[in-house]
């Protein structure tokens, strides 16, 4: 991001045009957008400064062809929009205006089409990249997207980890996991030894079960590594450092827990329970983890 501004749009729903990237410019400072739009008009986004490659969440609408976003300050109130009048994702071009809230102060966004995220069993594209909405100290994160024929969905193959302001890249992960968009990547103390840590969201399954690939952070060769941490759902309470997964099955009728803590690095089962729904009770009741398997 080095000399530009990068801006991201996700649109999140269950109909989505797909993603598109556009470069262009904020006034006279470089851009890079990447839309994910959807049908029911609801609007989220990253918006970072080059000077700073901190990446801003902003959020906000489609509404009859015009897209709006709001930029919070400092003091979480409004401070500035970015409209686009006449918004069409099909469009090679676009033209918008960011307005600072305060000053009134007005500056023309032009951005042109560079690539759309496509899907469809012959389609095949590598390596296209979307900036995540988290970052880490010095730090900010690139997912990178591939889609291969035959297969009708892109999937994420990797993660950049690169400087700020220099963008110079320190890390490349590779990856196989389900493309979310903006939130493929979160941030926490995955190890409770008071160093962030990043996950990447690789899975979801039946009902609210999710699964995610989790990278330790090493303070000696300042790299990331695979932590091999597994489970369904996994919490991370810092207070008590402990790890709590719950899985649902059979439409919540079957659902089991479990606690961990953290040893040298790796996950030990402290305790775990199975319940299963009792017609006569109306209720989940605690049954032996064997009746669970």
């Amino acid at each position: 991001m080095k000399h530009t501004i990068i801006l991201v749009f996700l649109l999140t729903s269950y109909n989505l045009f797909g993603q598109t990237s556009y470069s262009g410019f904020i006034g006279k400072y470089p851009i890079e957008l990447v839309t994910n739009i959807s049908s029911d008009g609801d609007a989220r986004a990253i918006y970072a400064y080059s000077n700073f490659d901190e990446p801003i969440v902003i959020n906000g609408n489609l509404k009859y062809g015009k897209l709006t976003f709001i930029e919070k300050d400092i003091n979480k109130k409004n401070g500035a929009t970015l409209i686009f009048d006449g918004f069409d994702s099909g469009k090679s071009k676009l033209q918008g205006v960011w307005t600072d809230l305060k000053t009134q102060k007005k500056l023309m966004i032009t951005l042109r089409k560079t690539f759309k995220i496509t899907s469809g069993d012959n389609i095949e594209w590598a390596d296209r990249e979307i900036l995540q909405s988290v970052s880490i100290d010095n730090k900010y994160f690139k997912l990178i997207v591939s889609k291969k024929k035959g297969v009708y969905s892109a999937r994420v193959t990797g993660v950049k980890i690169v400087e700020r302001k220099t963008d110079k890249l320190l890390q490349k992960i590779d990856l196989d996991c389900q493309l979310l968009g903006l939130d493929n990547l979160s941030i926490g103390d995955y190890n409770f030894d008071g160093i962030a840590d990043f996950s990447v969201f690789e899975s979801s399954y039946a009902g609210p079960n999710t699964s995610s690939l989790y990278f330790l952070y090493d303070p000696k060769t300042q790299k990331y590594y695979a932590s091999g941490f597994e489970g369904t759902s996994l919490e991370f309470d810092n207070p008590t450092k402990r790890i709590f997964e719950h899985n649902q099955s059979c439409a919540g009728r079957q659902q089991t827990t479990a606690i961990y803590k953290v040893i040298n690095n790796k996950m030990v089962l402290v305790e775990q329970h199975c319940y299963i729904w009792d017609e006569k009770k109306q209720d989940l009741i605690e049954r032996k983890m064997k009746d669970c398997e």
